[in-house]
């Protein structure tokens, strides 16, 4: 009877199979586009093990910059809420108009290298972390109110797919359109990213949305679905395909620069924080899914109301220490703010926090720009760059030598989210509906625009071949009719060379 080990067998050293999708150690994956949940509209799994070891192995696939929004801008300033909001959330720094809460806002490109030029056509990073008094609240968001996918499962393909080529490094837009011509579900984002918005150079004239469904619950234990939105106090700019290229070679930096001398003037920028409100009993009778990041929530239903307003006004001293070593962790939450089954969000508490571990170290909530102003009491200890260690000899609990010291803190009087039972799954959402958010989107938009958006459209898919373009209008036309033929026609024009 052999006694040898298995890992010096033939059969660990097969060669790759491209043919099946496998985990690393080469037991198979049956679905790779959707998150095991508890039931159909349930939270991600823990021992979804397929969605871990993607998520986590694509966190660590650069060093040092963050994989993605690793080109940015940060600066600090003060929020104050126009008045209470207690009926809807317990969390205190949304308490009281008298008290203002300093933040750290991180601006970012999302799919460039930190030498990317600030104009190319990419959502921006809006990231604030509200050093409140109960904790860190971080709010990882974006220039756009909605995203490509809907399943954090896919985050890693998505990406790879805006990433350049892995053969050239060069930005391979038939790879761009592959993924998106197979995942109707980012046509909405598509109508905002092409439209006017999908371009910046100053970070003044933007907004900023949470994009993800969160969860507010007041002391009664009342809970509420909520939508952020940051709308930016300054007139937007227009940058077209052409402006943009001609200012990422002259002046790369505008955004970041001009960020810069702006506050250095002493001149603020201000963002008004809003929020959509829903009952999460209302969910079920709307057409659409509230938990799905590709989708708006229609203001005439869910209107903004008005929260309270964010001013930047401070440079970072030192823009390493305070900006590239910042961590913004969508798992950041205070009392008073919980998680939805929101499948992006879920993915990204996660992969954020074990993204600024790899990329910072396991104790990067000691840096200084991070560390919380409120106590922090655990027993973690040790690892790299440890200086924080908790005083003492005891290290555990229980414990009776330290009376069992720090305390847990003392649970809500009110009980915990509940879900639907049901079996495990991977499933879609039931409510997909790709279509009328981006129809309304694009019909809403005045003619010039439309124009830009097809010409800006058009370049890119001109690259691709002739399936991924055809693919393509075919989701464009059940858009919009007027949609597919102008950005067929503006392909026509790029291919033959009517069109530069």
């Amino acid at each position: 009877m052999s006694n040898s080990n298995p890992a010096n067998t033939q059969a660990s050293c097969a060669p790759c199979n491209k043919s099946r999708m496998t985990l690393s150690q080469g037991a198979p994956v049956y679905d790779s586009a959707h998150s095991q949940t508890l039931g159909q509209g349930g939270p991600v799994l823990l021992q979804d093990v397929s969605f871990l070891e993607k998520m986590a192995h694509f966190d660590r696939e650069r060093i040092p910059e963050r994989v993605v929004h690793a080109k940015g801008s940060g600066a600090f300033g003060s929020f104050c809420p126009y008045r209470s909001m207690a009926e809807y959330t317990s969390a205190a720094f949304l308490q009281d108009p008298g008290v203002s809460t300093r933040f750290l806002i991180r601006f970012s490109t999302v799919i460039g290298s930190k030498g990317a030029p600030d104009t190319d056509r990419d959502p921006r990073g809006f990231a604030v972390k509200f050093y409140t008094s109960e904790g860190n609240y971080d709010v990882v968001g974006l220039s756009l109110p909605v995203f490509f996918i809907r399943d954090a499962i896919k985050f890693p393909d998505f990406i790879h797919s805006q990433k350049p080529d892995p053969c050239t490094n060069i930005k391979n837009y038939a790879h761009v359109w592959d993924f998106f011509s197979l995942s109707p579900e980012s046509l909405h984002q598509i109508t905002w990213l092409y439209s006017d918005r999908g371009i910046v150079k100053d970070y003044a004239r933007m907004d900023g949305f949470g994009v993800n469904t969160f969860v507010w619950v007041n002391k009664e234990g009342k809970r509420f679905f909520v939508k952020y939105h940051f709308l930016g106090q300054e007139p937007r700019d227009i940058i077209d395909r052409r402006e943009g290229r001609r200012l990422a070679g002259q002046d790369p930096d505008i955004a970041v620069r001009s960020l810069h001398a702006r506050l250095a003037s002493g001149n603020p920028i201000r963002y008004e924080f809003s929020v959509q409100i829903m009952d999460p009993a209302a969910a079920g009778s709307l057409a659409f899914d509230p938990l799905d990041d590709t989708k708006t929530w229609p203001e005439d239903q869910f209107p903004l109301m008005k929260v309270g307003m964010l001013t930047v006004n401070e440079n970072p001293s030192n823009f390493f220490t305070e900006i590239e070593q910042s961590a913004f962790c969508p798992a950041n939450i205070v009392p008073g703010i919980e998680f939805s089954a929101d499948r992006m969000l879920q993915g990204r508490t996660f992969s954020y926090t074990d993204t600024q571990r790899y990329r910072i170290g396991a104790n990067f909530a000691q840096l200084p720009v991070n560390r919380p102003c409120s106590p922090a009491a655990n027993h973690q200890q040790d690892g790299d760059m440890a200086y924080c260690n908790p005083p003492g000899n005891i290290n555990y609990k229980p414990n009776s030598l330290a009376d069992n010291m720090p305390q847990d803190a003392p649970a809500p009087s009110y009980p915990g989210m509940s879900y639907p039972g049901g079996q495990v799954v991977r499933e879609e959402i039931a409510k997909t509906d790709n279509f009328s958010q981006p129809r309304a989107r694009y019909l809403s938009l005045p003619d010039a625009e439309k124009a830009r958006m097809a010409d800006a459209i058009g370049w890119e898919l001109a690259q691709a071949g002739k399936q991924i373009q055809k693919r393509q209008l075919d989701l464009f036309a059940q858009v919009s009719a007027d949609l597919a033929n102008r950005v067929s026609r503006e392909i026509y024009l790029f291919e033959t060379g009517r069109k530069m």
